[in-house]
């Protein structure tokens, strides 16, 4: 990254490989939640509690492949204000016919095919008739790679369902 400022704020840089596309092999992933809060659940006589946002987060790890067919979850462990993610990618097993989180199936709402990965939708808010879309995002999201599509996925699904549920995360 050249640009050490984002908005007029220092920010870290990547540290992601410039020469390195993260569609296909094996990656330790660490998600932390804003400010170190304990959204996923507590921590009782050496065991992991999940509440109800912890619950929703272990169902979207367990569905990745059904949704994302090149990613595989070989291990991970929620935290109460973290998760660790052993992924695998395989691009070969990458399809523009799999459903997303939202179910669609690589067509608009028209029923027409537009060409662009599954995968690498980028919506917004509640699936509508057309999508919303939000076209910045989706310019970056033309570009992404499957490992930064698996993510995206997750974070974006627990934040509708906190959204949608009215929860605070």
């Amino acid at each position: 990254m050249d640009n050490d400022k984002y908005r007029n704020k220092y920010r870290i840089p990547s540290a992601r490989a410039v020469w390195h596309d993260y569609n296909g092999g094996i990656y330790f992933i660490t998600i932390c939640t804003a400010k170190r809060k304990f959204y996923f659940g507590r921590i009782e006589s050496k065991r992991m509690i999940l509440n109800a946002l912890g619950q929703k987060l272990n169902d979207l790890i367990m569905n990745i492949p059904i949704h994302h067919p090149y990613a595989e979850i070989t291990a991970y462990q929620i935290m109460p204000n973290h998760v660790h993610l052993i992924v695998c990618i395989d691009e070969t097993l990458k399809t523009n016919n799999v459903p997303d989180f939202w179910g669609v199936d690589g067509r608009d709402a028209n029923g027409v095919d537009d060409g662009r990965d599954v995968a690498c939708r980028v919506s917004t808010g509640k699936p509508t008739n057309p999508p919303i879309k939000n076209e910045k995002m989706q310019a970056i999201a033309d570009h992404c790679g499957l490992l930064s599509t698996t993510i995206g996925g997750i974070k974006s699904a627990m934040t509708r369902f906190a959204n949608d549920n009215k929860m605070e995360f």
